[in-house]
């Protein structure tokens, strides 16, 4: 196998030390969409693309749980059967339970009624334990620590692009319901009580656009998912 992944054609990929932050820079610089970056790196792989939204921000930022669940499904078809892969609402990937990695975005303009220029959306997974003492943080996790030492990081990356992109044209053809649909299958702690910023409460769904629901004492407060944007670097 290639030490280089291999993109389907709508994507073109070129390795960069920061994928997110070159990324970003090459948005505001005009690249065109579906430029993947990445970075192979020993002990974690990264990964951003840049997508040129059609659609206001809060519509678009469904891009970030649709690239979530494209490495879902990839790492499920490469892992073995019993790791179980979740999907945090803050961007957390979790093996088993503990996380291994994050998803993280970053758009032109943070208005939600706003079509941006672009957005940008990036994720990390770490592939090998970032100490001696792994036992010590028990919340944290590696895809070598779970079983996945023989998922090749090539492999993976290419896998996530496949799958990302079959999401988005099922996206592009059927809206956002088959999306929801599966993330909501695959979501960390739904039904259970999670803290988020200064609340905490029942994480009792999500809305159309993918917003948390998060139900306290005194009622059901909706957090967009406009909230989990970056600064651009």
């Amino acid at each position: 196998m290639s030490d280089s992944p291999v993109f389907p054609p709508l994507l073109t990929g070129a390795q960069a030390e920061d994928p997110f932050a070159q990324a970003c820079a090459e948005a505001r610089q005009g690249c065109d969409a579906g430029l993947v970056l990445y970075n192979l790196g020993p002990s974690v792989l990264q990964a951003a693309i840049v997508f040129a939204p059609e659609v206001p921000l809060a519509r678009a930022m469904a891009m970030l749980p649709l690239c979530a669940v494209g490495f879902q499904n990839a790492l499920g078809a490469l892992a073995p059967p019993e790791v179980g892969v979740h999907l945090a609402w803050n961007g957390d990937l979790r093996l088993n339970g503990a996380i291994c990695g994050q998803m993280r975005a970053a758009a032109s303009d943070t208005d939600p009624h706003h079509v941006p220029d672009w957005l940008v959306v990036a994720f990390h997974v770490k592939l090998l334990p970032q100490s001696d003492t792994p036992g010590e943080t028990p919340d944290v996790t590696t895809l070598y620590g779970e079983g996945c030492a023989e998922v090749s990081p090539v492999e993976l990356l290419e896998a996530w692009a496949r799958h990302m992109l079959v999401a988005l044209n099922r996206w592009d053809d059927e809206g956002a319901g088959p999306l929801h649909k599966e993330w909501t299958g695959l979501a960390w702690a739904m039904g259970d009580q999670i803290t988020y910023g200064d609340l905490t409460g029942d994480f009792t769904g999500i809305d159309e656009n993918f917003g948390l629901l998060l139900k306290t004492d005194t009622t059901t407060h909706l957090i967009p998912l406009t909230d989990l944007l970056e600064p651009a670097p």
